[in-house]
């Protein structure tokens, strides 16, 4: 099967979109397809190099780096035309989503559309607060546009699909969950890690907390650093000597080293920037316990991320989150910044045995994620899509 995927973000941009798409493309490639990814570059010009076709964008710096391409470009469909595609899936509403739309109309082919990303989580960046109502309400009509287009829509958790029902979408929704190669994040080089440790001098502390992704104001994690100052306030270094880490960069870095000043806790707490995707697994690997407070997640692949590292997790509630993690059987959850110090201590304080047995059954239970599974699950959607536009 010849397969185009329309996405604005892609390898080796570090996101949720990015990463999923790329997952996808891999597959599909070694299970014996043929498929390209249409994303968009820095070039003047377009690109195309191991079946990644890149099409000129214009940097929106105050969307952390998120590149715009216009929705048509002829140089760029001459180059899809020659492809022989069987279909299109698209992976993004705006610039390279419509162009995806236009090319499967041109090209009489089906569509697959998968609602990524909550935009009404994001508008903030646009409105600054201004008109943020009307612009919710822009997004929720445009998102319900574009999928009328496709012949097959996908949300990758219930929580999407809740979602997108609650607009007014009406058409059949297929629950596919992104997968992914979980053997990547078993690290067995200790040595590598060990290494790490001592660059960070994280080796001096009994206890890592890891927080790790984009750096921005939909993450919270202001809301994990107001709840381990209350941990510290309360706890201190009487147990356990912790540190808290931040991998990842983001709009709102800067924000939140000034914020660890302003509660005088930034000896507890480092920010090491942006790293290497295929050095990710190493940082993991080296933390005790993986930390999250967002909830505009529309599947958190972090969270599988860190079960396949069998890192346990504690993670601020969220319904998107119910068929991934149960509380004190795969992962724990705390409710708000106010209950976070306790279950924080209490998941510290836990027997080595108890949190082992923890991890291994999160571990088991992200089968339902594997790339096999996300494959078979996949196919179906697109065979069908194909059968509609027969």
């Amino acid at each position: 099967m010849n397969i185009a995927i329309f996405s604005d973000t892609f390898y080796p941009e570090v996101n949720g979109v990015a990463t999923s798409v790329n997952s996808l493309f891999t597959l599909l490639n070694q299970r014996g397809h043929n498929c390209y990814v249409i994303t968009t570059t820095s070039s003047k010009y377009v690109t195309y190099k191991d079946k990644v076709i890149g099409i000129p964008g214009i940097e929106l710096k105050q969307l952390y780096g998120y590149r715009a391409a216009f929705i048509y470009n002829s140089d760029a469909f001459k180059l899809i035309k020659s492809l022989n595609l069987d279909i299109v899936h698209v992976n993004t509403e705006f610039g390279i989503g419509q162009f995806g739309f236009i090319v499967a109309k041109k090209l009489n082919i089906a569509s697959v559309y998968t609602y990524h990303t909550m935009y009404e989580d994001y508008t903030y960046y646009a409105t600054k607060g201004y008109f943020d109502r009307f612009s919710k309400w822009a997004i929720r009509e445009f998102a319900r546009a574009c999928m009328t287009r496709a012949s097959e829509i996908i949300s990758p958790s219930e929580k999407t699909e809740v979602y997108l029902r609650s607009i007014g979408l009406e058409k059949m929704i297929n629950i596919v969950p992104t997968g992914f190669d979980f053997s990547k994040f078993e690290v067995t080089n200790k040595e590598e890690v060990e290494e790490l440790k001592i660059k960070y001098g994280l080796n001096n502390y009994d206890k890592i907390l890891l927080c790790l992704g984009r750096i921005a104001q939909e993450k919270s994690f202001d809301v994990i650093i107001n709840g381990y100052k209350g941990y510290l306030d309360k706890y201190g270094d009487s147990k356990f000597k912790t540190i808290l880490i931040f991998v990842g960069a983001g709009p709102d870095e800067q924000a939140l080293i000034k914020l660890t000043k302003e509660l005088k806790i930034d000896d507890h707490v480092m920010f090491l920037g942006k790293v290497n995707l295929e050095k990710v697994p190493l940082y993991y690997a080296m933390a005790d316990l993986f930390l999250n407070a967002s909830i505009s997640e529309t599947q958190g692949l972090t969270f599988m991320e860190s079960m396949a590292a069998h890192i346990p997790i504690l993670c601020r509630y969220d319904n998107n989150l119910v068929d991934v993690i149960t509380n004190k059987v795969t992962g724990f959850f705390f409710e708000d910044v106010y209950d976070f110090k306790d279950k924080l201590d209490e998941v510290l304080s836990m027997k080595k045995e108890d949190l082992n047995e923890v991890t291994i059954k999160a571990y088991d239970s992200i089968e339902k994620f594997s790339d096999n599974t996300f494959y078979k699950n996949i196919m179906e959607v697109y065979k069908r899509a194909i059968r509609k536009n027969w």
